[in-house]
């Protein structure tokens, strides 16, 4: 227990070629390096848990290597290379501007930047969260940024942009981290389990990338707590009992419900979603992503945009053509009008019920609108007036 390291510690990409998910940043940097054409700052920004801080100790490490190998990665076993990864390198910095974030700092920072490295040929700064320095830190260390020595190399990350002085981004190169696709998410963990020796199914690993959201360090902190609760076992329903996910078997039950127009079941199985302890706007939201799944699945040119493990494709590309493109659109129109209103109703119960009775209800309203118009508009008798 003592020796136990979070996944995400244990498997930090350590070179540029197992960085996930990010080769158009990792791509450039290389060139860059390969071409000697470093800028003298970059700024690495993008969501939280995507590979920033681990691009820019990289990129520090790669700079400073002194056998390059062909592939312009870090050796890893030249003096450099090896102070880094102890902790002890006197050429590469982190500052962290979280809880580094006043003038004082930054001086301090500016005044060992003069000092030229003693080992290697760059020195680098790595400020992570920039975005927490104050604007008189910012201020004092503009000028540095703008006419930095020939041997400093800044690396600022941060996951708001936004908030960075102007005159800060014009003196940067930035380098925009995208959120990592849930294919490639599940293709790391299943790579993870494997070295781990943890069994896994293929539906499971999906789900925790798709409850991640593109971010792999949120991935791998619910993989390491769903091996606990399992222990070595992350199958599809240990993921459901422990992230408290709704199961897919819900949506797909109910869709059937209301192709059959099965009002009563339809309200039944909500009504176990809600003796489950789930909230009705959790599953009125996950049911909208449903339909639109389900609209997706018609077409084999959009089969790409769904974000799900191959046995849960299948059901969906199977329920897909029994519903028509009408139907789906309707109930995809109604679904997102309830999620809409479902906070400011007093009765939100009936505010979810409501529009499943109105779902069970579409195709009767298409079968009527189907109706020829001289029988739907059929005028009433004149009742004839008997004469005396």
């Amino acid at each position: 227990m003592d020796n136990f390291i979070v996944s995400a510690r244990k498997y930090r990409p350590s070179t540029f070629e197992t960085v996930v998910g990010q080769q158009h940043i990792t791509g450039t940097l290389k060139n860059a390096i390969k071409n000697s054409q470093l800028a003298q700052a970059f700024l690495f920004c993008g969501p939280r848990g995507v590979g920033k801080t681990t691009c820019a100790r990289i990129l520090a490490k790669t700079i400073n290597c002194q056998n390059l190998t062909t592939e312009v990665e870090a050796c890893g076993t030249c003096d450099s290379c090896r102070s880094f990864q102890n902790g002890n390198s006197f050429s590469i910095h982190e500052l962290d501007a979280a809880s580094n974030n006043s003038v004082d700092d930054i001086r301090s920072l500016i005044e060992q930047v003069r000092i030229p490295p003693q080992t290697g040929k760059y020195k680098i700064y790595i400020i992570d969260e920039v975005h927490m320095l104050s604007t008189q830190a910012f201020n004092a260390f503009l000028k540095t940024l703008e006419e930095p020595p020939a041997y400093a190399i800044f690396i600022l990350a941060t996951t708001e942009k936004h908030k960075i002085l102007p005159t800060i981004l014009s003196r940067c190169q930035i380098f925009d981290f995208n959120r990592i696709k849930v294919e490639h998410i599940a293709r790391h963990l299943a790579g993870i389990a494997t070295k781990e020796g943890v069994a896994y199914d293929q539906d499971g690993l999906h789900l925790i990338a798709q409850k991640a959201d593109g971010g792999l360090r949120d991935a791998l902190s619910m993989f390491d707590q769903i091996v606990s609760f399992s222990n070595k076992n992350v199958s599809y329903q240990a993921v459901i009992d422990n992230l408290n996910i709704l199961d897919y078997d819900y949506y797909f039950k109910l869709t059937d419900a209301i192709l059959s127009e099965d009002a009563v079941n339809a309200l039944l199985v909500f009504d176990e979603v809600l003796g489950n302890g789930f909230d009705g706007s959790h599953f009125i939201s996950g049911l909208a992503s449903h339909f639109r799944n389900l609209l997706v699945g018609k077409d084999a040119n959009t089969l790409k945009l769904l974000e799900v493990s191959e046995n849960i494709r299948q059901r969906y590309l199977e329920q897909a053509q029994q519903a028509e493109v009408g139907l789906l659109l309707s109930a995809l129109n109604i679904a997102n009008q309830c999620e809409i209103n479902y906070r400011t109703s007093k009765n939100q119960r009936l505010q979810v019920e409501l529009a499943l009775l109105k779902m069970c209800h579409i195709l009767s309203a298409i079968q009527f609108n189907k109706l020829p118009i001289e029988m739907t508009n059929r005028p009433e008798p004149v009742k004839k007036k008997l004469i005396p």
